[in-house]
């Protein structure tokens, strides 16, 4: 797949719920009836970010009715600023709205796909077909009331023209034609985004996206006159800044000694603040560059303040959060240059330590203006939020992994599955559930006792680890009973049946290696006790969401028991539902 070009530079998707008090916030939903579509990729980041679990919400199924939302059939939904909001508004109806980019996360929307095989066999074609349509969008944004007039006659009356208004009113900051040319992309927002689909488990980490962006290479690369154009402008404004300041200094000088030592005390105190202070002020200029960092950057960091002063915004960031500061201050600071409103930031990023170690900080900004009421530079607060962010890993991972193994436990087993079923559906590709129990466990815990039980279920977690790619998920269930969920199969059942074949015997043959277990004594000497446990497997197969979770996970278990009845050391297959054979037992 390679992506064209994109219309929505925001994406348009939030989350809208029912008004609960005066103070209401996004962790108000946990535990709350939630409608939202199985492919919001970007709300799930954002609950999961906010540290509320799919698991920890009611999901119901969305009906894209406004008016169950109105009616309290349910406490939030998930919408499109463009559509859903209009109802909402024309109903009286009070909301509160909820959008990813609150915490950073900020996905492309509206983006046109081909193939490298179809840009290949007819180059012309998709050049033509990806200038014909950023032309249209470019038309219908220019001419809102006309397009609205050529929906009605052509083309639907399911809305009135009012709400074809405004829709387009919505899209128009989405799009920001004000701003950059139609269709831009940035690859850095595209590794973003690729970042935040590995956490979700939806990618691997460091996913190239080599080739994944279009490039006709027959235009002109026009880049470096834009560049050199901005960077004209932000000379010249920096430029004139420095000239009215020295000029206004100059005057301020010549009238008044009074005054002058007036303002060496005014100075003297907003620097006293400024040093003593635990949150680290500082200020940047046009050009991304730190014109003053408070010396309490040495406490956060590390680095004195002159330190700070020398590096950029990449060696002040993490690699994670580098996109994520520079899509905000290019907004910002493209904003400014526009005379628009500044685009204040508040969000958390990592930072690099002197000692080589992170902080995770909350960083605010906002935009600083000359007397003139023109835009100069961007004044930011970095406060240190590190140990709150240690909680709420704590928190997350006692929520969601097992403490023995550290693999996740059965409520992030249902979020990955609910997800897994998702990609599913969308793909048309196979799914497999494997149910494992070990055999052979109970006497190893009737003979040495829970605690080298432990030691042998921590090895087979390791080995389950090994066993499957970084898409999938081993799970444990709980006792010694774990599960494997296997992403994206064939989309042909009897090969998809013989790629889960491959990786169960995997499985089941690296289980069945016998376990070295030290056992350490009350005289502190330590005993090694090999240990043979085999494992049963029982292997249920699914697409899309033709059954539900518990029905599948049913089948897994219960051909699982199979396996242990007819003599463990097996893999099992659920039966076909069409009547096919049943696949063959491996032991």
């Amino acid at each position: 797949m390679v992506v064209l070009a994109t219309n929505f530079q925001q994406y348009p998707e939030v989350l809208i719920a029912r008004p609960q008090g005066p103070v209401q916030g996004i962790h108000d939903l946990a535990g709350k009836r939630l409608m939202i579509e199985p492919q919001s990729d970007e709300l799930f980041a954002y609950l999961q970010q906010e540290g509320i679990p799919l698991a920890g919400i009611t999901r119901v199924e969305h009906s894209f009715e406004p008016q169950d939302l109105i009616d309290g059939k349910v406490d939030a939904i998930s919408a499109y600023v463009t559509n859903e909001p209009y109802f909402l508004d024309r109903a009286g109806f009070t909301y509160h709205t909820y959008t990813p980019r609150s915490v950073g996360i900020d996905f492309y929307g509206d983006n046109l796909f081909t193939t490298e095989q179809e840009i290949k066999n007819h180059p012309a074609r998709v050049k033509s077909f990806r200038e014909a349509t950023l032309r249209g969008w470019q038309y219908a944004m220019e001419h809102p009331e006309e397009i609205a007039d050529l929906i009605l006659a052509k083309y639907s009356q399911q809305h009135e023209r009012e709400f074809y208004l405004f829709e387009a009113k919505r899209m128009a900051p989405l799009i920001r034609t004000d701003l950059i040319e139609i269709g831009y992309m940035n690859p850095g927002r595209w590794h973003h985004i690729a970042v935040t689909y590995a956490g979700l488990g939806l990618l691997p980490k460091n996913f190239s996206l080599s080739g994944f962006i279009y490039n006709d290479k027959s235009e002109r690369d026009l880049t470096w006159l834009y560049v050199a154009g901005l960077l004209l402008s932000i000379v010249s404004a920096v430029t004139l800044y420095i000239y009215r300041i020295n000029r206004r200094l100059t005057q301020a000088l010549a009238s008044s000694k009074q005054d002058h030592q007036l303002l060496k005390v005014s100075e003297e105190r907003h620097r006293l603040l400024a040093d003593n202070a635990t949150d680290v002020i500082w200020m940047m200029n046009l050009d991304g560059r730190f014109t003053y960092v408070s010396p309490s950057v040495k406490k956060l960091r590390g680095y004195t303040s002159d330190e700070v002063l020398q590096q950029s915004l990449e060696q002040v960031l993490t690699e994670t959060s580098i996109p994520i500061a520079e899509k905000a201050l290019g907004e910002s600071i493209a904003a400014m240059l526009a005379g628009q409103p500044f685009i204040e930031f508040r969000g958390e990023l990592e930072q690099p330590c002197k000692d080589g170690s992170t902080v995770w900080t909350e960083v605010t900004t906002s935009g600083m203006k000359n007397t003139e009421g023109a835009f100069i530079g961007i004044l930011g607060v970095t406060r240190n939020i590190h140990k709150r962010k240690q909680m709420e890993d704590q928190v997350r991972q006692l929520a969601f992994y097992d403490p023995l193994t550290k693999l996740p436990n059965r409520r992030l087993l249902h979020d990955r599955f609910s997800q897994l079923m998702a990609i599913s559906k969308r793909s048309g590709c196979y799914g497999a559930v494997m149910f494992l129990d070990l055999d052979n466990f109970k006497p190893l815990n009737d003979q040495y006792g829970h605690g080298v039980g432990d030691l042998l279920l921590m090895q087979a977690a390791d080995r389950l680890r090994s066993c499957v790619r970084a898409s999938d998920t081993v799970a444990r269930f709980g006792g010694d009973e774990f599960v494997v969920l296997v992403s994206e199969l064939l989309a042909d059942r009897p090969a998809s049946v013989h790629q889960a074949q491959l990786i169960a015997e995997n499985i089941r043959s690296a289980l069945s290696q016998a376990y070295q277990l030290t056992i350490q004594r009350e005289s502190n000497a330590t005993t090694t006790v090999e240990h043979l446990c085999t494992v049963s497997i029982g292997v249920a197969l699914f697409i899309g969401h033709e059954a539900s979770q518990d029905d599948v996970l049913k089948w897994a278990d219960q051909t699982m028991y199979q396996a242990k009845e007819t003599g463990r050391n097996q893999i099992r297959f659920h039966a076909v539902h069409d009547g096919a054979a049943q696949p063959a037992v491996y032991q």
